[in-house]
């Protein structure tokens, strides 16, 4: 007879989830089920509205990650209008979405993960979160918040504010970098660039004496997903889509706008979160991972030293293609060096001063597909527009989501581990609930779609 041992909430996400454990009639694991349990209908209610609305709209799907969708729904927007934006205003863009990546990672590691990793899987639960780390390592906690600000600073430097900015529109931009801004960024870059090398150098040392997380947390073979550049290195705004399997051979490279030719959607019945599938191997086998690991996994190389140098490092530790799901952990740290050099390289550029950073058209095309990097993963969002430019349909195809087969079997890996009898002590679902938050998931950017 089939038990049921059940994780409500999953705690430090983002969004409502919970986690189910089945175990048979010998109290030993057969499966685990993550399961979202929170609907938000945006692609719905966005029918009926003007395209050149979206971008601020679905800025709005979150407030961790709004910047992700606005450069992706503004992507979209140039293709209905079939333009070629100016080229500061794809500098400006690009600016942004490095202080995306920066904000993102940054709350992700110090705030929500760290608390594991620094006081422990069996440190006290009241305790084991961003407060109790502020009491035992309030150094480490700070250097967290400061990092995290530079990101939202530039965010709203460009955009008016932190959250939910509305400054990329179809066809570019709204407003440059303010010269002052860039001087006070640039002034900020040595210490971001100490906290993480501070970090990385943590988490290395962390690795070092827990081989069996690196072991048991979500370590599988599958596919892997996201933009590399024409050359094939890291990307975070545009470039080709590139799938890998799990010894680095390239199954799939083509132009992100025919991204329906490999990605296929399922919807369970147990989840408000979608479930896309490699559509060469099927549902449920087509897994494929999106996000840091995922990126770095695809790419040969970062493009800027110091993160060029840390990813030889990360891949004698995990491998050419690092199939451990707690490498995204050390990726993301990875990925927060490399866009503080590409910010170290892009700031001083004057053409993110420029005047022209809009082109104006109308509607010349029925459909458009923006795509872009979100700190979690690959992003797309494809619009229908009738003559008008009113919107038809609505698909978008989240990050979490597409991690979300991987997620399934990353929890039931870890209980298989160390789950053993139907009695469970607190520090081992707390270790099924961090294999979840490797993936760093984002509920309410994932929950559109019925």
């Amino acid at each position: 007879m089939t038990q049921r041992i059940i994780i409500d909430p999953v705690t430090r996400i983002e969004g409502h989830a919970k986690i189910t454990i089945y175990l048979d009639d010998r109290d030993q694991v057969t499966d685990a089920r993550f399961h979202v349990t929170e609907f938000r209908g945006f692609e719905r209610f966005c029918q009926g509205r003007p395209f050149w609305e979206m971008a601020g709209l679905s800025a709005r799907i979150c407030g961790i990650c709004p910047v992700s969708h606005l450069l992706a729904s503004a992507k979209a927007g140039d293709r209905i209008l079939a333009v070629t934006i100016p080229p500061a205003a794809v500098k400006l863009r690009r600016l942004m979405n490095l202080a995306q990546i920066i904000q993102s990672h940054a709350l992700s590691f110090f705030h929500l993960s760290a608390p594991d990793l620094l006081l422990g899987w069996e440190s006290d639960p009241a305790t084991r979160n961003v407060f109790g780390l502020i009491d035992s390592n309030p150094e480490l906690a700070r250097a967290g918040i400061r990092l995290r600000q530079l990101g939202q600073e530039i965010i709203e430097s460009l955009g008016g504010r932190k959250i939910h900015p509305a400054w990329s529109v179809p066809g570019g931009v709204r407003e440059a970098l303010p010269v002052e801004a860039r001087d006070r960024f640039l002034a900020r870059l040595p210490e971001a660039h100490a906290v993480t090398r501070s970090a990385l150098d943590f988490f290395k040392r962390f690795l070092d004496t827990h081989a069996e997380e690196t072991r048991v947390f979500g370590n599988f073979p599958s596919l892997f997903m996201g933009l590399v550049t024409p050359e094939g290195d890291w990307e975070n705004y545009d470039g080709k889509l590139r799938f890998v399997d799990s010894s680095g051979k390239i199954v799939a490279e083509c132009d992100p706008v025919e991204y329906e030719r490999y990605i296929g959607e399922m919807v369970e019945k147990d989840t408000f979160l979608k479930s896309p599938y490699f559509k060469p191997i099927g549902y449920p086998n087509g897994v494929y991972r999106v996000g840091p690991l995922a990126r770095l996994n695809i790419s040969n190389r970062m493009g800027v030293a110091e993160a060029d140098r840390e990813l030889n490092e990360f891949r004698q530790r995990g491998g050419r293609v690092a199939n451990a799901s707690f490498f995204f952990h050390y990726a993301r740290l990875i990925e927060i060096l490399a866009s503080l050099e590409f910010l170290e390289r892009l700031l001083p550029d004057p053409e993110l001063q420029a005047t022209e950073l809009r082109a104006d058209a109308g509607v010349n095309r029925l459909e458009g597909i923006g795509v872009s990097e979100a700190p979690r993963g690959t992003l797309f969002h494809h619009y229908h527009v009738d003559k008008d430019g009113l919107l038809t349909k609505v698909d978008l195809v989240i990050a979490t989501g597409q991690n979300a087969l991987a997620m399934n079997r990353t929890v039931t890996q870890i209980a298989r581990h160390y789950v053993n009898g139907a009695t469970i002590a607190e520090p081992i679902l707390n270790r099924i609930e961090a294999g979840v938050r490797a993936f760093d998931p984002c509920l309410s950017c994932s929950t559109h779609a019925v």
